[in-house]
């Protein structure tokens, strides 16, 4: 089977990075515990509820992401049997394309440049696409794995897979 996976919430976590930058810059109290539903500058003061906005636009935010758990082993296990590809919507924030593919390189060194996909929407061809964001099944044709995350926790009607672990059990 072909599988594309996405980066930002399935693989990366930029939630994490995020509170980190709030903390130190805003001294806003948010921690890791987000409503559900929520995307997270719904968290913050509306008199700082742009500022995720600053940050993921500039050069770096990207680069030292931490992994999530379980990601690396997970994608090392699913590339033994199927084709693996990293596709990720890095075009939307011009200073991310370097440090998503500088990060990949080095968290996930067995993915060649030939497996990754920088793009804007993901209009690909796959048996099954992990992601974080339902707005990437709308034309998609294979299997659709949600990947939870604060902000879809609402969301029914599709496959959810909370974790690496469960990925496999759904795929293997």
């Amino acid at each position: 089977m072909r599988i594309a996976i996405d980066m930002d919430e399935v693989i990366a976590d930029p939630i994490t990075k995020f509170i980190k930058l709030y903390n130190r810059d805003c001294g806003v109290p948010l921690n890791l515990v987000l409503d559900p539903g929520n995307e997270i500058y719904h968290h913050v003061p509306e008199a700082v509820n742009m500022k995720w906005f600053d940050y993921i636009n500039e050069k770096g935010f990207f680069r030292d992401l931490p992994v999530i758990p379980g990601a690396i082993e997970g994608i090392q296990k699913l590339q033994e049997q199927h084709e693996v590809y990293i596709v990720s919507a890095a075009m939307e924030f011009r200073n991310s394309l370097e440090d998503k593919y500088d990060w990949l390189a080095e968290h996930f060194p067995f993915i060649s440049w030939q497996q990754i996909m920088f793009c804007g929407d993901k209009i690909i061809e796959a048996d099954i696409l992990i992601d974080d964001r339902i707005k990437n099944f709308k034309d998609f044709k294979g299997r659709p794995l949600l990947f939870s995350s604060p902000h879809n926790m609402l969301i029914t009607g599709y496959e959810r897979v909370d974790t690496w672990e469960q990925v496999l059990k759904a795929i293997l």
